[in-house]
Order: C-alpha cells, then structure tokens, then sequence
C-alpha cells in the first residue's frame, strides 16, 4: 500500500520516461463505469497497482457465468454490474430468441439479482456478424439508460428493474432501422439523455431524464454507429457525432450543427469512438475504405473552425478503441484479415511501429499500462512506448467471438464475449 499511497501524492501527473514509456498516477481510483467508454468515456482509469505478470493460466478467474449474446459493454456502480443481451443456452445460436435483456447482476459472484426482457424480433436483421444488443447503457443517479436492437428505448429503475418510460424510436419518432441492429450508446447532458438516431429531422435527439418527453430533436443527416463523445472547444460544449460519411460537432442543448467534416467509410460504418485530447486535437478513424485523420477545433464568438492537420490510411480501426497516450495513438488497424496494434505519431500521422501478438482487438489504458482484448478472447498486459509494445503478460481466457471492450473498476477486470461473461483479479 506504501507504493499506492505514494501515487496519491503525486496526483495527476503524467510522467514521460527518456525511453518513451508513460504511466499515469492519480489521487484517487475511479470506483464505477457508469457509460460507455467509463468514466472520462476514453476508456482510461485511474486504479490501484496493477500486476506486470500473470501465472501460466492467466489472471486469477473470481467468477464465470454463461451470458447470451450481445456486445453490449459491463457497467459498474458500486456491488453492481450491469449489462444486455439476447437470450443463452443450447439452442440459442440456432433460433435465436425473439427477446432481449437488461440485466443487474452482484459484482462480488455474476448472480443475476434483477432481468428486464423485452420482445426484440430478429426478422430483417443481419445476423451475419452476431446478434445485438449492441449498445451499452447508461446510468445517471439511479437510472438505468438502455437501447436495444430495434431501438427500444428504456428507462429502468437501476436498483428494481422496473420500468420509468420507454419509447418505440422507429414507430414513435422515425428513427431508421438499422439492419445490423442499433448501436449507438446514449451520453448524458444536464436534464436530458441525447441519442443519435438518424431519423428525418431528427438525426439526434434529447429526451428528458426523469419523464422522458422529448426536450428536441434536430438535423438531417444518417449516423453511424459510434457513440458520441462530449467535448469542450475553448469553453464551449460541444458533442461529436460520428455521421455515416462525416464528423459533425453539434449543440448538445439544442442539436444545432457547429461544424461538419468528410469522413467517408463503404457502408457508412463509422464506428470506433472519436479522441479527444487537450490541446484541441480530435482523432478520428475507421476500417472499410477509410483511414484516420486529425482535426484541429478552434472556437471563438461561438464559431469553430476546422483544420484537418493530416489523414493517412494506414491506421483503419474497425470495432476497437483507440488510446492517445501523451504524442502517440495507439489501436488495433484493419477490418478483415490481419489486424495488427499501431501506435501513430500525433504530430504526422506517421506509423511508428505495428505488433502482430494479438488478432483485432480493443484496448483499456490503467496504471500506465494497455490492458488488451483481442477478437479470439485473449488478454494480454503491455508497457507502450513511442518506440512498440512491450507485451508483458498474455493469456487465453474466452473461447467464443470477443468484440467487446473490457471495463476495469479497481483491480478487477469484467469481460464478455457471445456466450460468457467473466471477472479476473488484475492487481498484484
């Protein structure tokens, strides 16, 4: 504990070794991931020591359970986890079920302690890459945000499972059917709970958080399936949408447009989150036919202006999530066959190295340290530096399709792919 106490005196400082390496200290641990992307939704925590190595099995397994489909990411709040997904059990890759759900489930054991199911029809979605849930939720206070494949929309008591409000968002607002099943998860922002829809005068829309009344809706433009990011450009908020063929920078009052920029990808798949650093830099990147590109946002008297500072085509992340670490990002490149770890210099673009050790994969930054998983449902621990990734520790933990980011809350590390969600014990 002498070294942890130690960190907390250094709160808040990012420390740059001579050989390119970073580690992150913080005054305190963040204690729950609460939306997509935890609690900066940037996919970085501030946590406890960390272990460097792992036994010939892996980390220590605190509890397994069988789940059913889905790529809905784990919430954390306090002794509970929170996640969706469609159905289980042996016929369930066969005939799919007919209904998802919501679930609230003990962080100490995996038991469920509540299910909110809904019918949610497979007829006229592609299942050709998983079945959904797809989106994460969302907790604010003590409710529970969810969206499912057909884009219904819940609002849950977090601690019951009992319904608020829900809304149709195809049949009572004009939100599209995506084939693929939505995917997008919804941010919070003051009163309300803003979800890109792509709907026909109403690309994004607000709902109220406590009766769910629609507070605006705005734009006319298709999205993609990232989630948004909420962003601040020189005092003013601003909220990045990932378009189907754009980045748009809107209002997250109103939804009125500050600033759009061409993002084109094949099937308008824009789906790995955007980064957002300090120094107005936004990254963006996508697979199919795309590529990464940074822009440069600055604000005055209300306008943004927009500056794309370079783009190259060598950095296409397709599912994954992508960490800045002081000049460098660092993803998983590539949509179909080999998908190697980059790291990209933040000033050119330039790739400074790739890694082949692991297939497609998403990607947690804590304790100055990338905490991987990979489709094949391998975990590995790395040291990154600006010169590659010094792979510490690896092992094989699930054995079916994993595409969704892990969430760390302290030292314990929650993950799932389509059949089975699990804890492990990362700290040393």
């Amino acid at each position: 504990m002498a070294g942890y106490r130690s960190s907390v005196v250094l709160a808040g400082i990012l420390v740059a070794a001579g050989a390119g390496g970073w580690s992150l200290v913080s005054a305190a641990p963040d204690t729950s991931w609460l939306q997509w992307g935890g609690p900066k939704r940037n996919f970085m925590m501030e946590v406890p020591p960390l272990a460097s190595s792992w036994a010939q099995g892996g980390p220590r397994r605190v509890w397994e359970r069988s789940l059913g489909e889905g790529h809905s990411a784990i919430l954390v709040d306090g002794n509970r986890l929170y996640t969706m997904y469609r159905g289980a059990g042996m016929l369930s890759m066969i005939r799919r079920p007919q209904s998802e759900t919501i679930a609230a489930m003990d962080a100490a054991t995996g038991r469920t302690l509540w299910e909110h199911a809904y019918p949610s029809a497979t007829g006229g979605l592609n299942l050709e890459f998983g079945a959904g849930p797809h989106s994460t939720p969302l907790i604010v206070g003590d409710t529970l945000f969810a969206i499912g494949s057909r884009t219904e929309f819940f609002a849950l008591d977090k601690n019951t499972g009992k319904v608020r409000w829900q809304h149709d968002l195809v049949k009572g607002f004009g939100a599209p059917q995506d084939d693929r099943g939505f995917s997008t998860s919804p941010v919070a922002y003051r009163d309300n709970v803003i979800v890109p829809t792509g709907a026909k005068g109403g690309a994004v829309m607000a709902f109220n958080q406590r009766t769910g009344a629609l507070a605006w809706r705005a734009g006319d433009y298709s999205t993609g399936p990232a989630a948004p990011v909420l962003i601040n450009v020189n005092g003013q908020d601003q909220l990045v949408i990932s378009g189907s063929n754009e980045i748009l920078g809107v209002d997250p009052a109103t939804g009125r447009v500050f600033w759009r920029h061409p993002h084109k990808t094949d099937y308008g798949l824009n789906i790995s989150t955007p980064v957002w650093g300090p120094d107005n830099l936004l990254f963006v990147s996508a697979a199919y036919n795309n590529g990464a590109r940074q822009l440069r946002l600055d604000q005055a008297a209300g306008k943004t202006t927009v500056q794309e500072q370079w783009y190259q085509n060598r950095m296409r992340t397709h599912i994954g999530t992508v960490i800045r670490l002081g000049d460098v990002y660092i993803g998983s490149s590539g949509d179909f066959g080999p998908c190697p770890t980059v790291g990209v210099d933040v000033k050119t673009g330039q790739v400074l190295w790739q890694n082949r050790e692991f297939a497609r994969s998403t990607f947690l930054h804590a304790d100055g340290k990338l905490i991987i998983l990979d489709e094949d449902g391998n975990i590995g621990i790395a040291a990154p530096t600006r010169q590659g990734l010094n792979v510490l520790s690896r092992a094989s933990v699930l054995s079916n399709k994993a595409w969704t980011v892990p969430t760390l809350v302290g030292t314990k590390l929650y993950l799932r792919d389509r059949a089975t969600m699990m804890a492990l014990e990362l700290g040393r």
